[in-house]
């Protein structure tokens, strides 16, 4: 793996598109292949002592990669994804250390443990049992303290900050590829009406696979305003086109819905940041990608003959308006409002809410879980996790990421909670402080391409 970043994207691509197709061969390979590419990424990261923030990296291919290898059945633990990520973050801060300002997001961590002593005292399951629903409700915020731990005031160089996206980007590839093999024909699968379609997500949840996919066309269209170069460009776009129609034939909306706001921030800070000359050709590129995203919105529609626009309408398959858009989520956050009313100086607990509202349904809004299993302490997390990075971005204004990083955290953890790492991971992204690239006198750069014309950028 230490060498895999010196090839050039296009040869990146192909192997994860290969990787995709291999999966889709034979399912079992992805249990082989997991392990190998932890191995490799942990010898990046040790070999070279985190020098490049290569943990950084290491962590963006797991975070990217982990709805894949858990829809292909490859992780031991259901919480591979999170506990990797948590794990290459430590060993980077072992090598380079965390920021003496990050005092904030270690009273964000040291917040969520009472409500495991709360929920110990009324414990109704065996303690194997509890610590599984303990890891599986607080290793997604617990992944998220220690992203902010590594992320909040660290230097990192564009270059260093366009290889994590990439990392990122790459194992999404293959997950969009294997979905591509898996579901080929998407007019067959999608007659019975306008729920979210687990046939045209490989069997997997629609909601995380929309929203992984969301977020890798996020990246692929910040790629075409930030890497100058059009053969890559060109590349991007296409897998931007290909990757946005699986999202939205997922026909899970918060994904696809949340892609669409994050967009628009980016493009927004993004433009704002430019001079009049480079704005000009922002517009060009804008107009370009509006016409390749109408293309892709009216295949989708003509593909699953217009129930996509049902879908996103609120309406069902014969066209007329559901009564609840939300498929019950306001119900759910109702009865976790009621959990922090009747409790809100502890909380009821860690995991608590499902027998609170009598009925076993997990969280879709980290936010009012917060509320309800952590009470008070719980009002004060969520008030680190807001304000904190709003006054970092207000005193620097140097990361164009920052709106669109910070939306997708805020949006996919109120209608996904957090389930996966990848909210968690990006919150981390928006508090880096990206530099510009400085260039040593007589040295090459170790992660410099050696490919001219299709480097990494």
């Amino acid at each position: 793996m230490g060498s895999i970043l010196n090839y050039n994207y296009f040869t990146l691509v192909l192997l994860h598109v290969a990787l995709g197709f291999v999966v889709f061969l034979y399912r079992p390979l992805a249990a082989l292949i997991l392990p190998v590419v932890l191995v490799m990424l942990i010898l990046l990261v040790i070999n070279n002592r985190n020098r490049n923030n290569e943990a950084l990296m290491a962590a963006a291919y797991m975070a990217g990669g982990e709805v894949f290898f858990r829809m292909t059945h490859a992780t031991v633990f259901w919480e591979t994804g999170k506990y990797s990520v948590i794990l290459f973050l430590l060993i980077g801060m072992f090598y380079k250390g965390a920021s003496a300002k990050t005092i904030p997001y270690w009273i964000y961590l040291l917040l969520l443990f009472p409500a495991i002593f709360v929920a110990s005292q009324s414990m109704d399951s065996t303690l194997g049992e509890f610590r599984r629903s303990v890891a599986f409700n607080l290793s997604g915020p617990v992944c998220l303290g220690i992203s902010a731990l590594y992320c909040y005031y660290k230097k990192i160089s564009k270059k260093e900050f366009n290889l994590v996206l990439l990392m990122l980007v790459l194992p999404l590839v293959s997950n969009m590829v294997y979905l591509y093999f898996r579901t080929p024909s998407v007019g067959e699968t999608l007659m019975y009406g306008t729920n979210s379609n687990f046939a045209t997500s490989g069997g997997y949840g629609p909601n995380q696979i929309a929203t992984v996919l969301g977020l890798g066309a996020v990246i692929l269209f910040m790629r075409l305003f930030t890497i100058k170069n059009k053969f890559i460009n060109v590349v991007d776009l296409i897998l931007f086109a290909l990757m946005s129609y699986r999202a939205l034939v997922t026909f899970s909306r918060g994904g696809v819905v949340t892609a669409i706001i994050c967009i628009v921030a980016f493009v927004l800070l993004f433009y704002y940041k430019q001079n009049a000359h480079e704005r000009s050709g922002i517009l060009f590129k804008l107009g370009m990608l509006g016409i390749a995203a109408l293309l892709v919105v009216g295949y989708t529609a003509r593909e699953t003959q217009g129930l996509i626009v049902n879908r996103y309408t609120g309406r069902d398959a014969s066209g007329e308006l559901k009564d609840d858009i939300t498929t019950g989520r306001v119900e759910l956050f109702v009865t976790e409002l009621e959990g922090f009313y009747n409790n809100p100086f502890i909380g009821i607990g860690v995991d608590r809410g499902k027998k609170f509202r009598g009925w076993a349904v997990a969280s879709h809004n980290e936010l009012s879980r917060l509320l309800s299993e952590h009470g008070m302490f719980g009002i004060f997390a969520i008030l680190i996790l807001i304000f904190v990075p709003l006054l970092f971005w207000l005193k620097f204004k140097n990361n164009y990421y920052f709106l669109a990083f910070v939306a997708f955290w805020f949006l996919t953890i109120n209608h996904s909670a957090m389930r996966i790492a990848l909210p968690a991971f990006v919150y981390g992204l928006a508090l880096l402080y990206i530099v510009e690239d400085k260039k040593k006198p007589g040295k090459i750069k170790r992660l410099e391409a050696k490919t001219a014309g299709t480097a990494i950028e």
